[in-house]
């Protein structure tokens, strides 16, 4: 039984081509909408690096999205600095196939989402100039359907004008 699992996981791997985010186990398959209003309480600081790229409006976030927008800032920074995640896509999202009747209870998982609301870091960056840093978080913020803004920590720009 065993084998099998990790035969059938190899097979979604090289399927995908990379690996989705996603949790590893959950204990409700499906769960309703939800609100999505409010500002984020939590996630709304700079916690680990020096630049971030804060979201400004509610929204979802899908996992192809994240894993998007880190590809794009890693390539962007050439591995130079260090890239935090601060959000998880752990909502999932149903969809009914196309052209069924209504009825017949709630569709099969789709994908993944993670819930954002204004003021959450998305992510984070540190170890590269403020230049590099906003240039790629820049494009990041294109991979991603919402309004965006780059933050710093408070007194980076000072030590930042002392590096140069």
């Amino acid at each position: 039984m065993n084998q099998l699992t990790t035969v059938h996981w190899q097979l979604i791997t090289v399927f995908e081509g990379f690996v989705m985010l996603m949790p590893k186990k959950v204990k409700f398959r499906k769960q309703q909408k939800g609100k999505r209003r409010g500002k984020a309480w939590r996630g709304s600081t700079l916690s680990f690096g020096e630049y971030g790229l804060k979201v400004m409006e509610c929204g979802y976030i899908t996992d192809r999205q994240i894993e998007a927008s880190r590809i794009a800032m890693t390539r962007f920074i050439k591995r130079g600095g260090k890239i935090w995640l601060r959000l998880f896509p752990d909502k999932p999202i149903t969809k009914k196939p196309a052209e069924v009747r209504m009825g017949s209870g709630k569709g099969a998982l789709d994908h993944w989402v993670a819930v954002v609301r204004p003021g959450k870091i998305l992510f984070e960056m540190e170890g590269v100039t403020p230049e590099l840093a906003a240039e790629a978080m820049r494009l990041a913020s294109h991979k991603l359907p919402l309004r965006t803004k780059f933050v710093q920590r408070p007194g980076s720009e000072k030590t930042a004008v002392k590096a140069e």
